[in-house]
Formats: structure tokens, sequence, C-alpha cells
């Protein structure tokens, strides 16, 4: 467990989805004739003007004005993805200087697959626990690809979510602790060179994702000495609708403690975004007091783990900026041809 020596929290949120999406059974009609059953409802995918970079920004420039903190006060801006546009030339200098934080800022890409967001996060508590920083905005933002006719092309998603890192007494939430845990799991993943990623299926549900985030919560939990009970919310990595569900029955959570959080159904696996963008769907309908555990994923494989108490803030800070479920609510269906189209599935030679 790991605990800062100055107490930090969460003083500002934000978030960000594309307003279009695909049906899942319109990839099942291309590609399975309509057949067997679909992982979510529908799917977030960026226009073309989208990518991780322009998503970032505009869930950063909500967390900010949540927070009231001016762009100039930020020690850092960390932009964790697996779907960064250039491979060599950093996002989070893109998004620092189109939020105003220039020059006099350290910026960042973070990448672990699904949990890049989550580590930007701890890195951020460690930074302003140790008097190095006094704010820090962590982003996890994705525009994820899946092989056309793959079962990843149902769920990978785009979203961004931006948590601002500050200390304690002046956070919508604190966190308590939190929690690490990896190993070497070859469960999915994506070579350089390569458009796709691909998946080892035998070791994708276990040892990966359910034995990665049960390791983490349970140790986190037994270290705070605390139980899924003591917990208003939960939420974990969202791939699909059933993994989230599953693994927090299994470690003793309710689903109404998971459903505020769980939005794969609506909006598929926003990978760097997900578990995220899940705390912040909680903190737009949190009270004074809640408790909230958090446990990420990322494939590869490891999890992060986080306590949270929400703060007095929140009822009135939360009003700053749009809440998650506007974003959800302003969905524009396109069809596989647009789809295809935009996501660069056409390759013309």
């Amino acid at each position: 467990m790991m605990r800062p020596s100055k107490p930090v929290g969460i003083i500002g949120y934000g978030v960000y989805i594309p307003r279009y999406r695909i049906a899942a059974r319109e990839i099942s009609r291309i590609w399975a004739d309509g057949q067997g059953g679909v992982p979510v409802d529908a799917k977030s995918v960026p226009g073309p003007d989208e990518d991780t970079i322009t998503m970032s920004i505009e869930a950063g420039r909500s967390a900010l004005a949540r927070a009231g903190v001016s762009a100039a006060q930020l020690s850092a801006v960390w932009v964790g993805s697996e779907s960064h546009p250039y491979s060599v030339k950093p996002s989070g200098t893109i998004v620092a200087e189109a939020l105003g934080t220039t020059p006099w800022v350290s910026t960042a890409d973070w990448e672990f697959a699904c949990k890049a967001g989550s580590e930007a996060l701890t890195a951020g508590m460690g930074m302003v626990g140790s008097g190095m920083a006094e704010y820090v905005l962590a982003i996890g933002a994705d525009t994820a690809q899946g092989r056309p006719g793959d079962a990843l092309e149902y769920t990978a998603a785009a979203g961004a979510a931006a948590l601002l890192v500050g200390p304690a007494e002046q956070a919508l939430a604190s966190i308590e602790a939190t929690c690490s845990y990896v190993q070497d799991t070859p469960d999915f993943f994506r070579r350089a060179d390569r458009a796709y990623p691909v998946h080892g299926n035998r070791f994708t549900g276990e040892p990966a994702y359910f034995g990665q985030i049960r390791h983490a919560a349970t140790q986190l939990m037994n270290e705070l000495g605390t139980k899924p009970a003591d917990y208003t919310y939960a939420v974990f990595h969202q791939p699909n609708t059933r993994f989230p569900q599953t693994v927090g029955k299994q470690l003793g959570f309710s689903p109404e403690q998971i459903a505020q959080g769980l939005l794969a159904p609506k909006i598929g696996n926003t990978y760097s975004a997900a578990a995220l963008l899940g705390l912040c769907a909680i903190f737009d309908v949190a009270k004074p007091g809640d408790t909230i555990f958090v446990t990420s994923y990322g494939s590869g494989s490891g999890s992060d783990a986080y306590a949270l108490r929400v703060t007095d803030a929140i009822t009135e800070r939360r009003k700053r900026a749009p809440l998650t479920a506007a974003y959800l609510a302003r969905e524009k269906f396109v069809d596989y041809a647009v789809y295809a189209k935009w996501r660069g599935k056409l390759v013309m030679e």
C-alpha cells in the first residue's frame, strides 16, 4: 500500500466522450450475419477531427474549471494512453500548450495499456504528496482500434477522463491510499509496427483481468482494514459489461455499488479512460461522506486500486462543467461504412 506523506485528493475532474456511436448489432450485421450476442449495446466512435489529444484537452479544461485552478498553476500535465497520435512527439506537450500551461511545466506521456491513466494518477499523488508539486493534471484517453471482425472491434471505443490532483484540504474527494499489483501476462498486446492488437485468449480472464484486479483490490482493503460493505460505490476497468460485474461479485461488492460507474454498455471499452470515466460518473452523483473503491486494469498486466472519500466540496464543484450524463445523452449513430472510413479501416494502395 502507498500513502503520500502529505494528504492529497482530487480537486477537479472532467470527461469527454465523442457524440458518435456505432451499435454492436451493426458490427454483428457485417461480420456475424447478425447472429449471436454482443458484449455491449454500442460504443463511442471518435469523429474525423478527434483524437487522444483533442479529447484530453476537453476533459482537462473541465477539470480545471471544476477546481477553480488556472492552467498556469499546474506543475505537470500527464497523458496516459495506448493510442497517442504520434510515435515520436509527446501528446502531453500539445495538451499543455492548448490548456495554457507552457512553458514552465512538466509534461509526459504514460503507457501501460488500459491503466496508463491510473499510472499518471499515482505519479501525480506522489508529486503532490511529496511537496514537489501543488497541482498535477492526470489524464487517461484513448481512441482504441480493433481488427475488423475481431471480438475487440465490438468494444474498442474512445473517451477521456482528467483528474486534477492537489492538496487534500482543497479536494472534492480525498485519496486515502493506493496499491499496485503487476505480473508479466501475455493477455493482450500490439507490436509497434502493427495496426491492431492481438489477444491471448486463454489468459484474458484468468489469470489476467480477474487475477490482477482481485490481488490489488484485496491487498488494499486488507491493509486499510476495510471490506466491500464499507464502500458506497465501486468501479472497475470495463472491457465489456460482464467482466466488471463478475469481478465485483467475486470481491463481494453488490450490483448496486457498481451500477453508477458502469458505462461500458453504452460506450464500450475506453481503455486508459475506462476506470477513470467510471469514477467521474460517480462523482457526478456522490454525496459528502460517500466512499469509493476504484481498481483499474492494464493488459500485460497489472492493476491499481484506490480508496477515496468524498468531501463537502463535491456538491458545488460538479456544477461547474458538463456531467458525464450530458456526453452520454448526445449520441448520434453511424453505420459501419462511415465508421470504417473514419477509423482508417479502408487501406488504399
